[in-house]
């Protein structure tokens, strides 16, 4: 683990990125366990410290792509998201009542619902990839049809690592195109 938890979240959402082509109006769901990171069990051993180096992360790589955030928090907060008002509005999301806390949403997510502005909480999101960072469980977050990317980093932490894209559906039959002739 050489690099420190900034740089490697840095590293694996810039790849990421990249193969997914995530930009201006396309939206990315991160779910993150910071006790994954820190090499505790899920749920166990939240940390803020990891948290805002995780959330640092997130800013900076979507200042560099301009894409969307939605942040998922913990099973207790049943996988809800910390999103832009903005992003409610534009996803046309429905907003629900809590406030996520380390406790009960993850330190993750508190700490982007802290660090967002004017941060909501949604029920779902269809986002057009994810990341999972820790075992977190992202993939009712995506888009149908999600796509597996491999990146060169595996882990962050001691979290594993875990990304896709989505595509459209293809849908047809035998005599059906799918690229422009």
């Amino acid at each position: 683990m050489s690099d420190t938890f900034y740089e490697a979240t840095c590293r694996a959402l810039k790849e990421l990125a990249e193969h997914a082509d995530l930009t201006s109006g396309k939206l990315l769901v991160i779910g993150a366990s910071s006790s994954e990171v820190g090499g505790h069990t899920i749920g166990t051993a939240g940390s803020d410290e990891i948290a805002a180096q995780l959330v640092d992360a997130f800013f900076e790589v979507q200042s560099e792509f301009g894409f969307e955030l939605a942040v998922q928090c913990c099973e207790h907060l049943n996988r809800a998201l910390v999103v832009t008002r903005k992003t409610l509005e534009i996803e046309r999301l429905e907003e629900v009542s809590a406030v996520p806390v380390r406790h009960a949403g993850g330190a993750v997510a508190a700490e982007m619902y802290r660090r967002l502005p004017d941060s909501v909480l949604v029920e779902a999101v269809r986002a057009h990839a994810g990341i999972d960072i820790g075992d977190t469980l992202i993939g009712m977050h995506l888009r149908p049809v999600a796509v597996p990317i491999r990146l060169s980093l595996k882990e962050i932490g001691y979290a594993h690592v875990t990304a896709a894209r989505t595509r459209p559906r293809l849908i047809g039959g035998a005599r059906a195109m799918y690229t422009r002739l």
